[in-house]
């Protein structure tokens, strides 16, 4: 009789263990990447036939909460949301717990979220070909706001800085609240920052549009012009998140994981609620994920090099 018991409670926590998805954010609650998790995880629990628990773990840039996808068992049951600053880390950090590529399983890369370049009212430019002739008449004179060093804020910001041929400096600040306060109040005069930041800036001319600074326009801002389409054919840069498991997670858990974040997204509440936050959702496959993490590691660890960005 004990040993019936004793099987029966085990067979029971299994079974409640298995209702149960730990989706882990490497990012504090309130950010873009919390939001998109937290507008998902209803439709998400839905299809995977289990309710999916958010749980933020931020710190140094997301390598805490990384690190606790990357130690989780592979059987499915956590998996994790992450953004650019998983290339980055590497580059720029003298030590990682992980490896970014051989640690984790890329399952989809689900949509991106557009950047803009933004400056101050005051500033004497209403498109980048005014912006590029102002700061080099005025080499050294004007700066340039990131949410901190090291961040894809920063190097998108250095990415520009260099393709248009402008001496701007940096202005790091900790985190987009503080550096967005500065672009309206004139302390920095330009910036690049994910436009559904500053979508209420720029409706109430807080702020001005310089262009979008991904290959194509936002759905959210179509009036907006891309750097691209300015100028600097080269200028690619836009905020993804994606969805990760930790090293050798069976084909099985991808597909099936992969699957119902497809489903989750087609919703039409989850397509709302991304609508309304300026996010652009394209589910990649789990190879195309492969691939693009691989693309995304080199490609910043090139700007992270040319502009000697370093974190202690």
């Amino acid at each position: 009789m004990r040993l019936l018991a004793l099987v029966t409670m085990l067979a029971l926590s299994t079974a409640a263990a298995a209702q149960h998805v730990r989706m882990i954010l490497p990012v504090s609650a309130g950010s873009g990447v919390d939001t998109i998790a937290r507008a998902t995880a209803p439709a998400l629990s839905k299809a995977l036939g289990a309710q999916v628990v958010v749980e933020n773990l931020p710190g140094a840039g997301g390598v805490t909460g990384t690190a606790a996808i990357v130690k989780a068992p592979a059987n499915g049951q956590t998996i994790g949301l992450v953004s650019n600053n998983h290339v980055i880390n590497p580059s720029v950090y003298p030590r990682m717990p992980f490896d970014s590529l051989e640690d984790i399983t890329p399952i989809s890369v689900l949509g991106a979220t557009p950047f803009v370049l933004v400056v101050n009212p005051k500033f004497p430019a209403k498109d980048l070909k005014e912006l590029v002739a102002a700061a080099k008449a005025k080499p050294g004179a004007y700066n340039y706001a990131s949410s901190g060093n090291g961040t894809i804020i920063h190097l998108a910001g250095e990415m520009f800085v260099r393709e248009a041929g402008i001496g701007v400096r940096h202005i790091p600040y900790k985190g987009t609240g503080p550096m967005l306060q500065d672009l309206v109040g004139g302390q920095v005069e330009m910036g690049v920052v994910a436009l559904p930041a500053v979508q209420g800036h720029l409706k109430s001319g807080a702020l001005r549009p310089i262009g979008i600074t991904g290959r194509s326009r936002a759905p959210a801002a179509k009036d907006i012009p891309t750097l691209a389409e300015q100028g600097l054919p080269n200028y690619d840069v836009e905020g993804w998140f994606a969805v990760v498991g930790p090293a050798k997670l069976p084909a099985e858990h991808v597909n099936r994981i992969h699957a119902a974040f497809v489903a989750a997204f087609a919703a039409p509440e989850v397509q709302e609620a991304m609508t309304k936050q300026g996010n652009v959702i394209k589910p990649s496959t789990p190879q195309a994920a492969v691939e693009m993490f691989r693309s995304e590691l080199h490609k910043y660890a090139a700007v992270v090099k040319a502009a000697g960005v370093k974190i202690d």
